[in-house]
């Protein structure tokens, strides 16, 4: 998603900042882009959509090359954010579609002032995982 959003705003837009972001149980991607080489790692994270393991070499060849900064978040970070959609905008986001929100929410001093837009995509959220982020598991 980020590789996607990096080509595209450079495209529309050059000089767009894009910020990738990833769950901290499942940073192959965010340690592949740091380290400028491909990094395994556990995939452990309620957000199914960021659980890498293994880099994929395309996409990180795009970040590289596109992507001003990526950050890390927290399980709990991601699933404060999809009760955010859920309770303001009446939309149901699964934990990798409401990561930006996370990360905007996590890095919020650091944003402060500026124009910031915010990725919501997937809502493939489970019964059950609905009910732990509502806490009725």
């Amino acid at each position: 998603g980020a590789a996607g959003a990096a080509i595209v705003a450079g495209a529309l837009r050059p000089g767009l900042r894009v910020v990738g972001v990833q769950a901290e149980g499942a940073p192959a991607a965010y340690l592949s882009w740091k380290q400028g080489r491909p990094v395994e790692a556990p995939a452990r994270t309620f957000a199914e959509g960021l659980a890498t393991g293994v880099p994929f070499e395309l996409p990180q060849r795009i970040l590289r090359a596109r992507l001003d900064d990526f950050v890390l978040v927290s399980d709990e970070d991601i699933q404060a954010a999809v009760r955010l959609y859920l309770e303001h905008t009446h939309n149901l986001a699964e934990g990798a579609g409401a990561a930006a929100l996370a990360a905007a929410r996590r890095h919020a001093d650091g944003l402060r002032g500026r124009r910031v837009g915010v990725v919501l995509s997937g809502g493939n959220l489970s019964p059950e995982q609905l009910r732990e982020v509502l806490g009725c598991a």
